[in-house]
Parts: structure tokens; sequence; C-alpha cells
């Protein structure tokens, strides 16, 4: 009897236990066998979505579709069931979103997702050209790390990421040269490597030879805070939102104080510390970035990409230094000398008038540049493709 008790004990601990156990694990399985989304042979998607009490379904997505892009209307199918299919794509990483009566959700059948400012996207992949690029091949990986640096500017460490290519841990000596890569408004020092897919860029371009290795540093742009959302010591207080929303905003600090990034990152890393090795480039308020970095610290770099450049003629006004005496500048930056000064917009996107108009000052200005236009908006496919084109004509 005492036997049968202390079993019976036993037992009761043994689900007591696993209850406890059961109850603290964060599951939640999915039911049903819905799978969305499927990506054809042509290259087309298939959405599907379970909402059997929705009147409304619609798909938001960054790709072209009917000549442009916007909420696309699902099908009601039988059972509760919601259906779209696109036109071929071509070959990119999607960001896409649906709308059931309203309210904006995530695919719930879909665990793939990214941030982008303060909105979550589900994702996919089209093979079979860029997307290729973005994703993870057989092929040797750089590797990221996250660093804080001391800046003097604002008194406070700040926060990189920083890419090496594969072969930077076993080449001690080596000296690798280095690209600064800078993100847009309401990014972060993660964008590029979350939305940017740089890491996978990088490695698959050097394997398949047709980019020299190089470091990719990503600062944070946004002077008044020394990292991304969740990453400061104001921890989930600080929650994601447009940069021109926040003190600090082009007063020209950071523009100014970029020296302290390039000083950090040479005695940390194995650089090659000189004008020839050294490349910036950014998109949007990053491509604003790059440029007047540029003109004030012209003897930094001989390479610079502008993104969709987020171009402000009007603080040339401002009466701040940075943006002040650009005629001298631009001159300046003509007699210091570079190798490469490349730029890109789409034609829908709402910065193109000012790019294009950037473009024909630069002419009257006999600046040396390429300008290159594309089809679509202010968008990471645009940014992840201008990347690919000019990381491949760097340090040749």
């Amino acid at each position: 009897m005492k036997k049968f008790h202390r079993l019976f004990f036993l037992l009761l601990c043994a689900t007591a236990i696993a209850n406890v156990a059961f109850a603290q694990q964060n599951t939640s399985f999915r039911e049903g066998t819905v799978i969305s989304p499927i990506i054809d042979s042509l290259g087309c998607a298939h959405f599907t979505l379970y909402a059997p009490n929705a009147k409304r379904v619609e798909v938001f997505g960054d790709w072209e579709e009917g000549g442009g892009y916007g909420l696309m209307h699902m099908e009601s199918k039988a059972d509760g069931i919601w259906t779209f299919t696109t036109s071929p794509l071509k070959s990119e990483m999607y960001m896409y979103r649906f709308v059931i009566d309203g309210i904006t959700v995530t695919d719930p059948a879909n665990p793939f997702c990214r941030r982008d400012v303060g909105n979550i996207f589900s994702i996919f992949y089209v093979n079979g050209g860029y997307g290729d690029l973005y994703q993870v091949h057989d092929v040797p990986h750089g590797t990221v790390e996250t660093v804080w640096y001391p800046s003097a500017e604002t008194k406070s460490e700040r926060r990189l990421q920083v890419y090496l290519p594969p072969s930077y841990q076993q080449n001690g000596e080596k000296r690798y040269p280095v690209l600064y890569l800078l993100h847009g408004s309401g990014g972060d020092e993660n964008a590029w490597l979350d939305l940017g897919q740089i890491n996978r860029i990088m490695d698959n371009l050097i394997a398949a030879q047709k980019i020299a290795e190089f470091i990719v540093v990503m600062p944070n742009g946004t002077i008044s805070k020394p990292a991304a959302s969740g990453e400061t010591s104001e921890n989930t207080s600080f929650r994601p939102l447009m940069t021109h929303l926040l003190p600090d905003y082009k007063n020209g600090r950071y523009e100014q104080s970029f020296p302290e990034i390039v000083n950090f990152v040479d005695k940390r890393y194995n650089t090659q510390a000189d004008k020839a090795g050294r490349a910036i480039a950014g998109l949007s308020m990053g491509g604003f970035h790059t440029l007047l970095i540029g003109l004030n610290h012209p003897q930094l770099f001989d390479y610079y990409g502008l993104f969709s450049a987020g171009l402000d003629p009007n603080l040339a006004n401002s009466g701040i230094s940075a943006y002040s005496d650009l005629d001298f500048k631009y001159d300046y930056l003509k007699q210091t000398g570079y190798k490469l000064f490349w730029m890109a917009c789409g034609t829908a996107d709402f910065l193109y008038e000012l790019n294009r108009n950037f473009d024909i000052e630069l002419n009257k200005r006999q600046v040396q540049h390429t300008y290159v236009e594309s089809t679509r908006g202010h968008l990471w496919i645009n940014w992840r493709e201008y990347f690919v084109e000019f990381s491949q004509k760097l340090f040749k």
C-alpha cells in the first residue's frame, strides 16, 4: 500500500511539473493547412488567407501591379478562404501585409517578417535574379559585429553594425577598404542588414568574384539617439519613428562629426586608412548625409553613392555651417578629386524631381558624376538594386 501511495504521489508530481512546463511555453501551434504565399514557376505569388468572418480583404505589397502599387482585392472562396494571385514578378524580395476590414495585419501563415520604421511586413522572395542575392547560399560567410564607439560629439556611446568579409578573420595582415553605408529617415543601424540584406549580398557577390572584399560600416544616423529603438537605455520607451520628428534633425552635427566614426573604425579594424580605401553611400536621408559629409570632408572618400537622396536645397540658406559655403565646397571637392560620384532615383519616387534637378545642378557645376534612373518609387526594392550596382564599381 505504501508503495502504491508513493507511486501515485510521484505521478501527481510529474503531471504537475509537466502542466507547469507546458503553461510556460510561449507556443501557439498553427491550425489548418493554409500555405501562403506560394511562388510558382512564372514568378507569380499566390496568397491565401483564412478569414471566415471578413467582409473585405486586400493585400498591400511593394511590387508593381497594374502599373502601380497599392491595395489589391482578394477574392472570397468557400469555407472562409480568401485568395489573390499577382502577375509574374521580377526576381526580388517583396514585402506585404493583409488589410482585413480595414485592419492591417501580417500574413498569419508566413513566419518571415521585417520591421520598416514602425511597421511589420511579411516577406517573400522570387528567384532567378536579384532575389537570389538576398538569400543565404552555400558560400563563405562574413561576420557582422555590433560595436559601440565613444562619441565626443554626443558625449555618449553610439552603436555601429559592421560587416567583415569572409577572409577577414584569416588574414591578420591584410588591409581592407571600407564602405560607410547610411540609412534613411526612420531607419537605424539595423536597417541595411534587416531590409537591405547587406551581409547576404556581400557574401554572394564576393563568392561570385563580382566585387572586391571590403568592410561595410553601418552607423546610426540619428544624432539625438545613440542606437536603434529598443537598443538604447530608454529600451522599449523609445519606439520607432521618423527621424525628422526628433531633435537635431538636419542641424549639421552628424555631418560635421562623422570623422570620429572613421577614426574609430581605422583604429579598431585592419582598414586601408586612406582616401582611396574609403567609400560612403546612403539612401534618402542617408543620401543627403552622404553628400554633405563628402562636401565637408572630401579628403576622406574617393567614392560617393546617393540612392533616392533626400536633398534639401533650402538648407543652403539656413546659416548652419555644415550646409553653408556650398560654392567653395563643391570647388574644393573637385580640387581634392574622387573616383566615383554615383546617384540613382526612381521615376515614381516623391524625391525624383529633386534628384533630377540635382543632376542638372551638378552638370552646371561641372562635377563629374553618373546619374541613373529606374522605375518604381521610394522603396527598398530600388535601394537594394542600387547597392548591387554601386558595390561593383568600388575599389577597382
